[in-house]
């Protein structure tokens, strides 16, 4: 008489362990190679932007015009006196009475929040001024 043993229990658990391994590593590679991907140097670096720079950019005449200029801070100065935005509307509205084709600059340093110069652009849409100048560094 044969007497069979525990071995075959064994074998279908160690079966189920050895599966259970390999679908963990599976997950832990298959979200680490994900991971790697996503944030790939590589990949992010296509993001990058430099601003403000412009190969071809102009001087202007500075008859007629206004220059606004907007901070790191976003304190703005409308011609190098320091205005809030109410002011800024203000000003520019009388400058624009006395002068329909009033031409406007806005520079602005490189760590200005974008919002801030939305706002700037804003009150000169709503103003109606037509020749709207960017600043820009000429990097040649």
């Amino acid at each position: 008489m044969k007497i069979s043993g525990r071995r075959g229990y064994l074998e279908k658990f160690e079966s189920v362990v050895m599966t259970d391994i390999i679908l963990n590593m599976f997950i832990f590679f298959f979200i680490s190679f994900s991971l790697l991907y996503t944030f790939n140097p590589y990949r992010l670096r296509k993001l990058e932007v430099n601003l403000p720079q412009a190969q071809s950019a102009s001087l202007l005449e500075e008859k007629l015009q206004a220059d606004i200029t907007i901070n790191n801070e976003g304190i703005i100065y409308l011609d190098q006196e320091q205005v809030t935005k109410k002011e800024l509307h203000k000003r520019i509205v009388e400058r624009r009475l006395a002068n329909p084709n009033l031409a406007v600059i806005v520079s602005s340093d490189r760590l200005v929040r974008f919002k801030d110069i939305v706002d700037v652009l804003d009150i000169l849409n709503a103003v109606g001024i037509k020749n709207l100048n960017i600043a820009a560094i000429n990097e040649r």
